[in-house]
């Protein structure tokens, strides 16, 4: 009998990068993400809404640092990405819709952090009523 996994949330996300401190500026300056504490040894830990990032130097061979796509969810993705710019952030994608469901838009942009992995995004905006 098998038994269920019951995967619910995601419990943290780790990006590897070339520059501990060029990152943890960038994920706390730039991305606004409160920094919850650093590791001497390269690594710091951020939340963003209950989900934990951990940001560690790139360590062991360099097939291990592909990274998926992380899509952070905000509420007003024209003003997030205003003050992303304000902040020197270039898209390279700008927020667009992606697709119209019944009851939302959702609308997707993307940039990238200082070891250009690719960031994205993500709003779901109410249809006018």
């Amino acid at each position: 009998m098998s038994k269920n996994v019951n995967i619910n949330s995601v419990g943290q996300i780790a990006i590897a990068v070339s520059d501990i401190e060029k990152a943890t500026e960038f994920y706390r300056d730039k991305l606004e993400l409160d920094l919850l504490f650093e590791v001497p040894s390269g690594l710091a830990f951020f939340d963003c809404g209950g989900v934990r990032l951990m940001v560690t130097e790139q360590n062991g061979d360099m097939k291990d640092h592909h990274t998926s796509v992380i899509y952070y969810r905000v509420e007003d993705i024209q003003a997030t990405t205003d003050a992303l710019k304000s902040k020197g952030i270039v898209f390279t994608r700008e927020p667009q819709m992606a697709v119209k469901m019944p009851d939302h838009e959702l609308w997707i942009g993307f940039l990238r952090d200082p070891d250009e992995n690719l960031i994205g995004i993500m709003s779901e905006v109410p249809l006018a009523e």
